[in-house]
């Protein structure tokens, strides 16, 4: 399993969270800038990507601070959510997600689905064992199944893999924007200056264009 970042590292972050402003963020310091920029889906929107995975603790701590945070973007910015997967459950997991994202069902399961792995201790390793779950939060058990293993699935999977490539990422959490940017909350300093690193370059490209 890819190394997460440390929590303690995070801890110590915290504590000079509101010392810099944004001003002070820097390229190599609190965010890297690609070499070769990813094509974003929407040209016409600032792209903000969070890469994560369901199994990561991270990832889960993080939830509550960027999830109103994206409920709250501008109509110009553009959040998605792709999975990182790094083969074994990582895959089965961003499989998981790109089904329940082409149901359209992912917002109203996500975070049941996060608390199932780290509160209820389910690891959700199997198709049938997703399927059996989802089925207690109003997903059909069947129609779950039948896109599960859909070409259309499999395909968005690899593209999924095939972004988290381009994007060069080591492990998760880890945001990008504009296809340009990658930051993460080791490197940020904490989950809230992660978003201020987001703001900040959000900020950047709209005042490029």
């Amino acid at each position: 399993m890819r190394n997460f970042l440390l929590t303690a590292v995070l801890a110590t972050a915290s504590l000079f969270g509101g010392v810099t402003q944004a001003a002070e963020f820097q390229a190599g310091k609190e965010y890297v800038e690609l070499s070769s920029p990813v094509p974003v889906a929407d040209p016409s929107k600032i792209e903000v990507v969070e890469l994560f995975w369901y199994g990561c603790p991270h990832c889960y701590q993080f939830e509550p601070v960027i999830k109103p945070w994206a409920e709250k973007l501008p109509e110009d910015v553009q959040f998605k959510r792709i999975p990182a997967m790094f083969g074994g459950i990582w895959n089965a997991h961003g499989q998981l997600f790109v089904t329940l994202e082409s149901m359209g069902v992912e917002p109203k399961v996500h975070d049941a689905v996060f608390a199932a792995y780290h509160q209820e201790r389910k690891k959700l390793a199997t198709p049938e064992e997703m399927a059996d779950f989802l089925e207690g939060h109003g997903v059909d058990k069947q129609a779950f199944l039948k896109a599960y293993n859909s070409f259309g699935v499999r395909g968005r999977v690899e593209q999924a893999k095939k972004l988290g490539m381009a994007y060069q990422i080591t492990g998760v959490p880890v945001m990008i924007v504009n296809g340009k940017y990658r930051f993460d909350l080791g490197s940020s300093g904490g989950p809230e200056r992660t978003l201020q690193v987001a703001d900040f370059l959000i900020e950047k490209e709209r005042a490029a264009r």
